[in-house]
């Protein structure tokens, strides 16, 4: 009986979760997994770029690489800045706050 009450909420946290890796530029998407071309194609020059260093990224076969960690900022746009981190050359995560 708990967990049929806990499924609406943990439903809610997962849609906030993967509306929280994606962004809108104009008519287009980007999402985790697209490319910095796809993401500079779809949205433009960032308002900014940040090289963030590197990272080791062990892969599904237990492979490690050395990666390259930027941040890329978009807007504001409609008082929101966007915060794409790239790993990799592939979107890892999209975050959003108001602009002061």
């Amino acid at each position: 009986m708990r967990l049929a009450a806990l499924l609406p909420v943990l439903f809610l946290f997962a849609a906030a979760q993967a509306s929280a890796d994606s962004m809108r530029c104009g008519s287009t998407l980007i999402s985790s997994g697209d490319t910095t071309s796809d993401a500079y194609s779809r949205c433009g020059e960032p308002t900014d770029r940040s090289y963030l260093g590197t990272r080791i990224v062990v892969g599904d076969w237990g492979q490690r690489e050395e990666v390259r960690v930027e941040e890329w900022i978009y807007g504001p746009w409609n008082g929101m800045l966007y915060f794409v981190i790239f790993k990799g050359n592939r979107v890892d995560s999209i975050q959003s706050k108001r602009s002061d």
